[in-house]
């Protein structure tokens, strides 16, 4: 049974750095484009950042664009997002996804992690 767990999240103060990472077991990393989602209170769901399966192409939001990087290390089966200066508005609940069944940016991924919570103060 596939599956992803997202680890790193926390409290963070305005222009702060966190790591968030996502560990995948039970499918091939590798042969999947992975992506990072975030979901804020009482809004939907949002595209973050995606990488390719050789781990080459990244797709950001023009939210996070640079100031976020999206990494993967298939030995490990984890991918990993890099967010620095972050903002209160970043604060939200990051999914990790996987199994890209449809546009990258797109919510059609087969496989949701259970999410970790950022907060970020100000």
């Amino acid at each position: 049974q596939a599956q992803l767990v997202e680890s790193g999240g926390g409290l963070v103060q305005a222009g702060g750095s966190l790591r968030l990472s996502c560990a995948a077991s039970g499918l091939t990393p590798s042969r999947s484009v992975m992506a990072w989602f975030r979901q804020a209170p009482g809004k939907e769901r949002e595209f973050v950042a995606a990488v390719s399966t050789g781990g080459r192409t990244t797709y950001y939001a023009d939210s996070v664009k640079g100031r976020s990087t999206i990494s993967r290390d298939n030995a490990k089966n984890t991918v990993y997002l890099q967010m620095n200066s972050l903002k209160p508005e970043d604060t939200a609940v990051y999914y990790c996804a996987a199994d890209l069944r449809g546009p990258v940016t797109s919510l059609t991924y087969g496989t949701w992690g259970q999410g970790t919570q950022v907060t970020v103060s100000s």
